[in-house]
């Protein structure tokens, strides 16, 4: 007899349970494999390069990242989401600053202890720190920088996310096997400032 199933059978989990349940379908690696911290930022810096086309063609973004510690960084990019109505910005993720055209931030955050997300453009700025990738306060008003951008810190979970990340950044991949699309203007600018006698910074493309 063949196995069958209903609607009783469906379980619907919420975005970030499931990628905290199956975060290898996100980053390519489970928490107990190797180097997950490091997967995780070169997944966030490869979507900050190959954005949503909503946003900008792929390699044109430019990109700015930092390492603060072992499982501390934030990603700015000079991207901005569209606002839909007059009560910019527009909200994603259960109320969050991180709505889809962000999803692989929003999947780091979901494996973050904190997330805090910054959002700029015409002179107007957006702060909002989430728990994870639940917000724990609306966004709220900040003096905003010159031009537009996304802003998103993340202090990883160490029980998904392993110890720290690695000191060997040089062989991160931002582009996978599935990029053909003729190299643009967007560039990536890593620092770490982990390193014993001042930052370090890589150029990535």
């Amino acid at each position: 007899m063949e196995d069958s199933y209903d609607a009783s059978d469906i379980q619907v989990v919420d975005f970030d349970e499931h990628v905290r349940t199956h975060p290898e379908m996100y980053f390519g690696a489970r928490h107990s494999g190797p180097d997950p911290a490091t997967r995780i930022l070169s997944a966030v810096l490869g979507h900050a390069l190959h954005p949503a086309t909503r946003l900008a063609p792929v390699h044109t973004a430019r990109v700015e990242a930092e390492i603060l510690g072992g499982l501390t960084f934030w990603v700015a990019d000079d991207l901005v989401a569209d606002a839909r109505d007059a009560a910019w910005p527009p909200l994603g993720y259960y109320g969050s600053l991180l709505g889809p055209d962000r999803w692989t931030c929003a999947a780091a955050a979901a494996l973050s202890t904190r997330t805090v997300v910054e959002v700029w453009r015409d002179g107007r700025g957006f702060r909002q720190e989430l728990s994870g990738l639940r917000p724990v306060e609306l966004p709220q008003e900040i003096d905003a920088p010159a031009g537009k951008g996304t802003k998103v810190l993340f202090e990883l979970d160490s029980t998904w996310a392993g110890t720290a990340l690695s000191t060997d950044l040089t062989s991160l991949d931002l582009h996978g096997p599935d990029c053909d699309a003729p190299l643009g203007p967007g560039r990536v600018t890593l620092r770490d400032l982990r390193a014993p006698h001042g930052p370090v910074t890589f150029r990535l493309r």
